[in-house]
């Protein structure tokens, strides 16, 4: 079966790198392939391969996302000046603080009105469907035309909420474990906050020590040189296995880290990597995409009703980010036209099915919640795939049209 996902997703991932430039101007992304390949090739038509559903296989998805997303943090992280970073903190506070907890209770609201489900399973859904996913907002915010059409600021406030609300999404997460299983109040802040705060501590000391000892090895010749990303990668990995071992918040710790590599880097380093960074982004998300598209969880669907299910998708996607958006356009000091396009492109996926199967592993599986999930996740993936070309055209016509830029 190894070889088998291997070689279909090897295949996929020759062909999205190949056909890249006709993939974006047919309205496609590399995720929706991928998650179509899944499905093809899975056991619901072709039956090649023969995987469980994701209620059944949660724990391995769940550790094949938690890596994924911390090489994609990383990268985040590193994508622009720490003095860009800096001088965006207020906004970014602001969406991580307010937009996000916004956006967590629009979903559990639409969770529960849609499916009719109790109080704990709509706030799981509510908290692991809140944060904005960096793997597929990478195609919104890097790339030709990304980078030519959509104001610096939008990008980085779109790039940087996205890497540090993976993280800072798990205190949500626990107080709906909270509200959903044995966990108390006061053991779910806690626990927060000892994971966050330790994430910030030891991602700090980890991502200072690791430039300091890169910039020592270069200078002393007893490194030899090589792409600065496979380093980075490598101090990712180091420090997600080790945030398990302290049991901290492994996605933070890394973002946290990854920025404090960053401030030891220089600038001309850091544009070097900027395409390594992209096609990692953009390729090795291809393989988990697939194995959700084979995994995909069919009857579980079924038996949300399909009536509700479609009341679920659109009410998520239409209400959980954009009306929070436009309601904080003036603290994010956003014109209307940058406050539609961050409202609509903060697509769900891999820190979405992070989540769902991390609540999965803590509480068991719950069928009704994995399914609700997972289809929010598979809706997310082919809209905003879909819109990705479009929304970037309509946006640089937008501002052809003499639409006044962001300040800052």
């Amino acid at each position: 079966m190894v070889d088998t996902l291997l070689t279909v997703a090897g295949a996929l991932a020759l062909v999205v790198a190949a056909l890249s430039a006709p993939i974006q101007r047919l309205a496609l992304s590399g995720p929706l392939l991928a998650l179509l390949t899944g499905i093809v090739f899975g056991p619901a038509v072709l039956g090649v391969l023969d995987l469980p559903t994701v209620v059944e296989g949660h724990k391995e998805l769940h550790e094949a996302s938690r890596i994924l997303l911390a090489i994609s943090v990383m990268a985040v992280a590193l994508r622009y000046p720490v003095r860009a970073v800096r001088s965006r903190i207020r906004p970014l506070a602001v969406l991580l603080g307010v937009a996000m907890l916004g956006m967590a209770l629009v979903t559990t609201a639409v969770s529960a009105a849609a499916l009719g489900v109790g109080l704990g399973a709509a706030a799981l859904l509510g908290a692991a469907l809140a944060p904005t996913d960096p793997i597929l907002a990478s195609s919104v915010v890097t790339g030709g035309p990304a980078e030519k059409g959509v104001a610096a600021r939008t990008r980085q406030l779109l790039s940087l909420e996205s890497g540090a609300n993976d993280g800072l999404g798990l205190p949500l997460v626990l107080a709906a474990v909270a509200i959903a299983g044995p966990l108390t109040g006061g053991e779910a802040l806690l626990e927060s906050l000892w994971q966050v705060l330790g994430a910030v501590v030891f991602g700090t000391a980890a991502g200072w020590s690791g430039g300091k000892a890169l910039r020592a090895a270069d200078e002393r010749r007893t490194i030899e040189s090589g792409p600065l990303f496979i380093y980075t990668i490598l101090l990712a990995l180091f420090v997600l296995g080790a945030s398990g071992l302290l049991r901290l918040d492994g996605i933070l710790a890394v973002f946290v880290c990854g920025l404090a590599f960053n401030s030891t880097s220089s600038a001309a380093e850091r544009s070097d990597e900027n395409k390594i960074d992209e096609a990692v982004n953009r390729l090795m998300v291809l393989p988990l995409f697939a194995v959700l598209g084979a995994m995909i969880p069919w009857r579980e669907w079924g038996e949300l009703g399909w009536g509700r299910a479609l009341l679920l998708v659109l009410g998520v996607l239409l209400l959980r980010r954009l009306p929070v958006l436009l309601a904080l356009k003036r603290p994010l000091s956003l014109t209307w036209r940058d406050a539609v396009f961050l409202g609509w492109f903060g697509p769900i996926g891999v820190s979405a099915l992070f989540y769902l199967t991390m609540e999965a592993h803590r509480l068991g599986a719950d069928p009704r919640v994995l399914a609700a999930g997972t289809l929010v996740i598979a809706a997310s993936t082919v809209v905003h795939g879909v819109t990705t070309a479009p929304g970037l055209a309509l946006y640089r016509r937008k501002a052809a049209d003499g639409s006044p830029e962001t300040a800052g």
